[in-house]
């Protein structure tokens, strides 16, 4: 993109949004593989290519479980999640708003959670 086709606007605290032409009712109507299609026409807006850890890794990328989607996805309280999979709420928190990323180990420990749940919960139970 050349710097003459860009444009600057200067905002402060509590200006008004900037009017624009964008009809957000058709980017909402967007299907995600519309959206696909759009990011891979533009050059400079590429996706990240999916692929394994491996692949990912050599581009510089890691896989990390979106864990608010993952709980979600659960039906459970941040209070249930963290005391299901003995997570403590506070590192829960921070995972989910992104003040901190999970280490290697609890990367790992995510995946797991997010392929087989039940499985988790079940042997956590037994231990206790």
């Amino acid at each position: 993109m050349k710097s003459s086709d860009m444009v600057w606007v200067d905002r402060e605290p509590g200006d008004p949004p900037v009017k624009t032409d964008t009809d957000w009712n058709a980017v909402n109507a967007l299907t995600e593989e519309q959206i696909h299609a759009a990011a891979l026409a533009d050059p400079e807006a590429q996706p990240i290519p999916l692929g394994s850890d491996e692949e990912l890794a050599k581009q510089g990328l890691i896989h990390v479980v979106n864990v608010k989607k993952l709980r979600e996805r659960l039906g459970l309280t941040q209070e249930a999640f963290a005391a299901t999979y003995r997570i403590p709420v506070g590192t829960l928190r921070d995972w989910e708003q992104r003040r901190k990323l999970p280490d290697a180990p609890a990367r790992a420990y995510l995946t797991v959670i997010a392929s087989n749940p039940e499985a988790v919960a079940g042997m956590l139970g037994e231990a206790a």
